[in-house]
């Protein structure tokens, strides 16, 4: 079992920047595949980004290229989702997901329904 924290969402301006935090426990965290959706009122959850348990590969939605970086510490178990030149439209509840299978392709990676492991999500909205 796994067990996933998100941290860092908040209240923004936009063009500000935020960092969250996915704090994994209960299974080697080496081996998870990790990743960012988000969901804001009214819509599907979206894919974000994604990292493999090596961190030698990521994916990233178009919408957030450029902006948005996704790295992890395998020592601190922990995920982390920086967030540059924030726009309203970012706006959302972001969740981190896992999964531990060793599959990694563009579809395989953005498609929710693959990932075992949830956490609560973390509010960020951006204020023009």
């Amino acid at each position: 079992q796994v067990q996933l924290v998100e941290s860092g969402g908040g209240l923004v301006q936009v063009g500000d920047s935020l960092r969250l935090s996915c704090a994994a426990s209960g299974r080697t965290f080496s081996t998870l595949t990790v990743a960012w959706f988000r969901q804001a009122p009214g819509k599907e959850r979206d894919f974000v980004a994604t990292i493999t348990w090596t961190g030698g590969s990521t994916s990233f939605a178009d919408s957030v290229k450029g902006r948005f970086t996704i790295s992890r510490d395998n020592r601190k178990n922990t995920v982390y989702l920086q967030m540059n030149s924030l726009k309203p439209e970012d706006t959302a509840v972001y969740y981190c997901a896992a999964y531990t299978a060793g599959i990694w392709s563009p579809d395989y990676v953005r498609n929710g329904q693959n990932y075992r492991y949830w956490g609560q999500g973390t509010q960020v909205t951006v204020s023009s």
